[in-house]
């Protein structure tokens, strides 16, 4: 692909619902690949911002936010068959606006399964019933027997890309292990294949380094995509998907007792729990374990045998260290017993210097594989306009994903891990800065037991408990 081919030709109409900073930064990418005209798209999304990027490139919009009282009146005579729903918004229902979709016979692509408002941290609600896994589960049960309009679900970089990194990932253990295998057909292939190699843990390990001309001020989040995102997030479950090799759950870890049964879930938010991992940018690092939904797919997907007790599955999750006003707006909001900031900041045209490296720790093999994206600022800014570095790497996500799906009409409710890996990787390659792969022999108890007498499991490095911080 040229770096500004066109893709694919589109005749319908997209709605894109949400234009924060991902929906702001894709835009540019949807009418540069794909074949469609400004006067095509509608953009609903509450308030005035991003008025300007949107009218520079010719795309109306309508001020309105999607609520569950409204959605099917304000959104359904807008959809018709072979339309796209493009969903980029928080606090709107995943499985409303995807029954809609099949409904109206349109398309639809999320970057993360989200409930109402105030689901995530709906106290009324036990723990278990605020995870990405049951919201994931939800999803899920709309596949329905035949021809289905298709409907991606979580295609941003994490979730999203990073299921297609894993993929290529095995592929250079198992040419570095001297065995280059034909690449899978099918899910029980590539969990096999993990099998065969000894992957034991899956980090999403990111390192994000970049740095705005002003500081954080006391009672303000700042970050690099959406606050209301991050802090949702940040305030479920912690959780992740739980390997076969397990030899006991963390004494505040819980189970589920049904559905895929391949993770479980903390009872403590993932913005207060951390997790030791490593990335090229940084080397060691401390990031949080925050809970997202390719933690459990990936888990899930190379899962091999009886899913209650697996002779095969890797734990899975994700250790994200932001950037530092980022971690400390979330050290001020545990401060305020995780009551939300009443100031958001996000970071994208004031930002200064700084990389997002992005990326896949495959972990048991006799070297740790870290497989991913370095993407600095300045790169970012000149492969497209109105985003940031970590922006990008969402956004290419999310043009690779829907044109994946205008392709792809007729597939049904699917996930990252069902998709392509190396179209998509292909069609994200011009914005992903370096594409990297670098070995490493850290473990997590490198330096360990030094200073203090630490329990940890010296018999096998990948357990959990090594990993977690205090």
């Amino acid at each position: 692909m040229s770096e500004h081919g066109k893709l694919h030709r589109f005749g319908g109409r997209l709605v894109m619902v949400g234009f924060g900073s991902i929906g702001q930064g894709v835009l540019p990418l949807l009418l540069r690949h794909i074949e469609m005209s400004p006067a095509q798209m509608l953009i609903v999304t509450p308030g005035n911002d991003g008025h300007e990027i949107a009218a520079a490139h010719g795309v109306a919009m309508l001020d309105a936010a999607v609520t569950e009282a409204n959605h099917r009146e304000l959104l359904g005579p807008r959809l018709g068959p072979g339309d796209f729903l493009l969903n980029l918004s928080v606090d709107v229902s995943t499985t409303a606006l995807i029954a809609l979709c099949h409904e109206r016979g349109a398309l639809y692509l999320d970057t993360v399964i989200e409930p109402w408002a105030g689901g995530y941290t709906d106290t009324r609600l036990p723990p278990a019933s605020r995870t990405n896994y049951a919201l994931r589960e939800a999803a899920l049960a709309l596949r329905g027997p035949g021809p289905q309009p298709t409907a991606v679900l979580t295609h941003g970089a994490n979730p999203g890309l990073v299921s297609h990194f894993v993929k290529q990932a095995l592929l250079d253990l198992a040419r570095a292990a001297g065995e280059p295998p034909a690449v899978p057909a099918r899910r029980e292939d590539w969990a096999r294949l993990a099998q065969r190699l000894g992957v034991r843990v899956i980090h999403i390990a990111e390192r994000d380094n970049q740095v705005g001309a002003r500081r954080k001020e006391i009672g303000e989040f700042v970050n690099t995509w959406s606050v209301d995102g991050f802090v949702g997030e940040g305030l479920q479950p912690s959780e992740l998907g739980w390997g076969s090799h397990e030899r006991e759950l963390p004494p505040d870890g819980a189970r589920h007792t049904s559905g895929s049964l391949a993770a479980i879930y903390l009872r403590r938010p993932g913005a207060g729990t951390r997790l030791r991992s490593w990335t090229p940018l940084a080397g060691a690092q401390q990031g949080f374990l925050i809970t997202h939904g390719e933690s459990i797919s990936i888990a899930d997907y190379l899962t091999l045998g009886d899913p209650a007790q697996p002779a095969y599955r890797p734990t899975v999750c994700y250790a994200y260290h932001p950037c530092d006003d980022a971690v400390l707006s979330l050290h001020e909001l545990a401060g305020r017993a995780w009551v939300p900031q009443e100031r958001h900041r996000i970071l994208k045209d004031d930002i200064v210097a700084g990389t997002d490296a992005l990326g896949v720790l495959l972990m048991g093999p006799p070297r740790a594989y870290w497989y991913g994206s370095l993407l600095d600022i300045d790169t970012a800014r000149a492969a497209c306009p109105h985003n940031s570095a970590t922006s990008l790497q969402v956004t290419s996500a999310v043009m690779a994903g829907v044109v994946w799906a205008m392709r792809n009409p007729e597939r049904g409710v699917v996930e990252p891990d069902d998709m392509p890996y190396d179209e998509i990787i292909d069609w994200c390659r011009p914005y992903l800065g370096r594409i990297v792969g670098a070995y490493t022999d850290w473990t997590p108890l490198d330096g360990r037991g030094r200073l203090f007498d630490e329990p940890l499991d010296r018999d096998d490095p990948w357990q959990f408990k090594n990993f977690r911080v205090g």
